[in-house]
């Protein structure tokens, strides 16, 4: 059952269920909560599991045009304070990893672990800062194709086929953004910055997910990252939705990460 709470004047939704440690589960772009509804249930016979929905996503308000990675870790803190929640293992997807860094960021006490999941700690580089501005300016135009033609991407040839019916699910959850939440988010990724210190100087442990045949993450780089932020990493053989297209390894790893 979905919860909230005021923010900032706007409305944040979380669920929260189970008991034991607390894991809390953050959704990438043009994701919301729902994006775990396959995973809770397994984690949350052992822990705690909330799983929010960040600005501009899913049922939480948008604030502004540019929802920062701060001020989305800002929402998430605000959610774990109202809920009492001490220390978490905080488990991110693409965006919200980079939420999970900035969260870790400013509260690093708080982190039992952090696993970025299709993520990365490192920010965007020249290329991708351009295709973000672009994507800003033709959403306005056709909101519909963009999303469509942006989700569909995250997905290889093979998984498009094999998948079908689940990115058509998830499809329909993206087009639930509004597009203010689509701008906000877009222009927060593209100002957000390299956050390899966080898992550099932090001993919590640490899990980078890493899909091989990611087309938004360069699969060498990602191991790379791993290897020089001294963080454990896992290699899926598919792509960045590592939670539809390798479900089953995903919630082994997770709950290995967790217990």
């Amino acid at each position: 059952m979905q919860k909230s709470i005021t923010f900032k004047n706007a409305n944040i939704s979380f669920s929260d269920v189970g008991k034991g440690a607390a894991v809390v589960l953050l959704h990438g772009f043009l994701e919301n909560a729902t994006m775990w509804q396959q995973i809770i249930p397994e984690i949350s016979k052992r822990n705690r599991v909330i799983s929010i929905d960040l600005l501009g996503h899913g049922k939480s308000d948008c604030l502004g045009y540019v929802h920062s990675m701060e001020l989305f870790a800002e929402s998430v803190e605000a959610v774990l304070k109202h809920l009492r929640i001490r220390k978490c293992f905080i488990i991110g997807h693409s965006l919200g990893g980079y939420v999970a860094l900035s969260f870790a960021e400013k509260n690093p006490q708080k982190i039992k672990g952090l696993c970025l999941l299709n993520s990365t700690s490192n920010n965007d580089d020249v290329e991708r800062k351009k295709l973000r501005l672009r994507a800003n300016k033709m959403i306005q135009a056709n909101f519909t194709n963009m999303v469509r033609m942006s989700f569909t991407n995250l997905f290889g040839k093979e998984s498009r086929t094999r998948y079908k019916e689940e990115i058509k699910s998830a499809l329909q959850e993206a087009l639930q953004t509004p597009i203010q939440g689509y701008i906000a988010g877009q222009e927060g990724m593209r100002l957000r910055i390299n956050r390899n210190h966080v898992l550099v100087n932090n001993d919590f442990k640490k899990l980078i997910i890493i899909g091989k045949k990611d087309p938004v993450l360069n699969f060498e780089l990602s191991l790379n990252e791993a290897k020089n932020t001294n963080s454990e990493f896992i290699i899926f053989n598919d792509g960045h939705m590592s939670h539809i297209e390798n479900k089953n390894e995903l919630i082994v790893a997770l709950k290995r990460f967790i217990n």
